[in-house]
């Protein structure tokens, strides 16, 4: 017991506990054990944390800073989390089950993200505008929203911070994080990162709690003039419920059920390879997994032979162990989830090709990698997001067939293509529905380009320099240049 972490949220430049005093606990995944504990934030919490920020805005230090120091300040941020990647690292797999070698390098990697926005900090800009009036200047100027609330997921969580709080305290917003109930110590970690970096106080609030009242207060607060949110589609129609309180512009990233589609004139080797990448990599715990594999009859076979053979020797076990390929799921809830689906999937007609179950020499939340031959589209399995290792696989004759077959679906965050054939290539990124195609590629990011869904997978973008107008808006202002007095308003010329 005496090695249990007990945490502290940020709230105004200060680490406090919830003002009750409540805990919650956090569950290593790998071993089933206490490993940490966390405040439960009231809703006096929430609202301090929300005043705080809304004070920063205004009248703070923050208010007053250019845009090129304000980009000093996430400069600085990025050095130390390349600093602190290690560390960062090493939390986010205790208290997530997430491989230390993924988590480790993204930790390093998203500093990369801060260096981006810091560059981008004073390169926003308005217009002059060729207005139709005489004797008028007319120009925008691009200006803060005020404070943003951001709700983050366990599941990537440094990387989701930074496409949300860089473009945002680069534009001269600020920003209360709700991290998640299921996984905080990581974000909690990396807040002593945003006070080493010189952020004034209450520019960056941390607080953790559950959906009620700590989302809840957070995301209908009168002073929160954006929500950014990442989470599933139930969670975010309450978000979307509690926006109608405060009319605060949202956005949503809300998972998917990515279409991986093999031509049979593709690399069978560097598709198999993407593939096992796309649905086993972090334990299929991604938004973005290719959990939906549609082969070409031609190839399904051999495909398919590759991959069960690969699947097989995937090494399962501690995530902090450097020869571990695959770590357990965060949650229990996660893991029965997964175990009604698969079975349903069987009663529908699906075949388990692999897996199908827990490790039998393994405590934890672990399973095995699966791939289940779906007979039909229409089997449940197809269409619901499971959030772990666990593949369908349909196989297709034609072009328009596998169009058909990818675009029945309720999500569209991304989607994979392997063909040689770049006319194809061209044709299918074009045709499916999703707001992330990867052709001969799968599963990567850069703070340049722009990070999204369609349909169920929600709307706006996170990353790239577009984000940068989403967390502003436009000011126009106008100014009569001449010296002769206005007309009189009740004579029309």
């Amino acid at each position: 017991m005496t090695n249990i972490q007990t945490y502290q949220m940020l709230i105004d430049g200060a680490w406090v506990d919830a003002s009750d005093g409540a805990l919650f606990e956090s569950i290593n995944p790998t071993n089933g054990q206490v490993w940490s504990r966390v405040p439960e934030a009231t809703a006096d919490d929430v609202d301090r944390a929300v005043q705080a920020a809304h004070r920063a805005f205004t009248t703070g230090p923050w208010a007053k800073m250019t845009p090129t120091e304000r980009g000093k300040c996430l400069r600085r941020l990025a050095e130390l989390l390349a600093d602190k990647s290690e560390d960062l690292g090493r939390t986010e797999s205790v208290d997530t089950g997430k491989m230390l070698k993924e988590t480790r390098w993204q930790a390093k990697y998203i500093a990369e993200f801060f260096q981006f926005y810091a560059g981008c900090a004073d390169k926003i800009s308005g217009e002059t505008l060729p207005i139709d009036k005489p004797d008028m200047f007319v120009f925008t100027k691009r200006e803060p929203l005020g404070v943003v609330a951001a709700v983050v997921p366990w599941n990537s969580q440094l990387f989701l911070v930074a496409v949300k709080i860089g473009p945002a305290l680069a534009a001269g917003n600020t920003v209360v994080l709700k991290a998640s109930e299921h996984a905080s110590g990581a974000m909690l970690e990396f807040g002593r990162l945003i006070e080493d970096a010189g952020f004034p106080p209450g520019v960056v609030n941390i607080v953790t709690g559950h959906g009620d009242p700590c989302g809840r207060v957070l995301t209908s607060h009168p002073l929160v003039a954006r929500i950014s949110f990442t989470g599933g589609p139930n969670a975010a129609r309450h978000v979307l419920e509690n926006s109608k309180q405060n009319f605060a512009e949202v956005s949503l990233e809300l998972g998917g059920k990515s279409p991986f589609i093999v031509f049979d004139d593709a690399n069978i080797e560097s598709a198999v390879n993407a593939s096992i990448a796309g649905i086993f990599g972090a334990t299929g715990q991604s938004c973005v997994a290719g959990s939906r594999l549609y082969l070409h009859e031609d190839i399904a076979d051999e495909f398919l032979e590759r991959m069960i053979g690969m699947a097989r020797k995937i090494r399962i076990g501690d995530p902090l162990d450097e020869d571990t390929q695959m770590g357990p799921l965060c949650t229990k809830g996660q893991l029965d989830h997964i175990k009604r689906v698969v079975s349903q999937a069987q009663d529908e007609g699906g075949t388990i090709l692999t897996g199908g179950k827990q490790p039998a020499d393994l405590g934890g939340l672990f399973y095995e990698p699966t791939i289940i031959d779906c007979p039909r589209q229409d089997l449940q399995i197809v269409d619901t997001e499971l959030f772990g290792p666990v593949l369908s696989v349909q196989r297709f004759k034609t072009e328009d067939e596998v169009i058909a077959l990818a675009n029945d679906t309720k999500h569209g965050l991304a989607a994979g293509i392997f063909t040689r054939d770049s006319a194809r290539s061209l044709r299918m990124a074009n045709a499916v529905r999703a707001g992330i195609v990867w052709v001969n590629t799968y599963r990567v990011v850069s703070p340049i380009a722009e990070f999204g869904g369609v349909k169920g997978s929600g709307y706006g973008r996170e990353s790239g320099f577009q984000a940068m107008y989403d967390y502003t808006r436009p000011k126009t202002i106008w100014i009569n240049t001449s010296d002769e007095p206005m007309a009189n308003p009740f004579v029309m010329r």
